[in-house]
């Protein structure tokens, strides 16, 4: 994790390079992007949890059971 001045120093050299112009959207496409990976990281991960399930048996988890209320009683 980036300290308070490491990303101040990170923010400045930011707006020297691009410029107070193009800054906002160079942010918003890096932003953009952080999420693709994101989501394409926790897809991969769903992805091969649900392949280990299926090939392991004693992985799954056990069926989900209604909550209890007064028609279960």
């Amino acid at each position: 994790m980036l300290s308070v001045t490491e990303m101040a120093v990170l923010g400045v050299l930011a707006l020297v390079f691009f410029g107070p112009d193009r800054l906002p959207g160079v942010m918003r496409k890096a932003g953009r992007i952080m999420r693709d990976v994101q989501n394409t990281s926790q897809s991969f991960i769903r992805e091969m949890e649900r392949a280990a399930d299926e090939h392991d048996p004693e992985r799954r988890p056990p069926p989900e059971s209604p909550p209890p209320g007064p028609a279960n009683l």
